[in-house]
């Protein structure tokens, strides 16, 4: 058993940038995007009443089903993106001095102790680009399934 799974999202919101502008510039497709001023709408395409704001545009990296510790360490998923990233940096740079925030989201869901490094060229690398990080901590949910196996 791992010592932690994660997920792993970029997000990019944007006073007015065109989603599909932002899928071209990075070569990624995102999971779900809107512009400014489109209508709200749920998963089910149901309208929830007013519009979006702001634009916004979401890729996952790592869907929690698929990546674990035991067989990607989150580390080399990271130099992964941070790869993908580089060739963008001019947009993502441009991005940012345009009022808008792109934002690489690390979920990790920890069973035990366990270090995470973050090399200072990679995290240079994320300030050049004007990607923040943040990285969320949470305990690794209990199933029912874990709690019999202790009895």
């Amino acid at each position: 058993m791992s010592d932690y799974e994660f997920t792993m999202s970029l997000g990019i919101r944007h006073p007015d940038i065109d989603p599909g502008q932002v899928s071209q510039a990075l070569g990624l497709q995102p999971g779900h995007a809107w512009r400014n001023g489109e209508e709200r709408v749920d998963a089910a395409g149901l309208a929830l009443g007013g519009n979006h704001r702001e634009s916004y545009w979401l890729c996952e990296f790592a869907p929690r089903a698929r990546f674990s510790s035991e067989g990607k360490r989150l580390e080399s998923e990271l130099s992964q993106v941070l790869h993908t990233l580089r060739r963008s940096m001019r947009f993502l740079q441009d991005l940012q001095h345009g009022g808008g925030i792109a934002e690489l989201f690390v979920s990790i869901y920890a069973r035990g102790d366990f270090r995470i490094e973050l090399l200072a060229e990679e995290a240079a690398l994320l300030g050049r680009m004007g990607v923040a990080l943040t990285v969320e901590v949470k305990p690794y949910p209990v199933t029912t399934a874990a709690l019999v196996g202790t009895q």
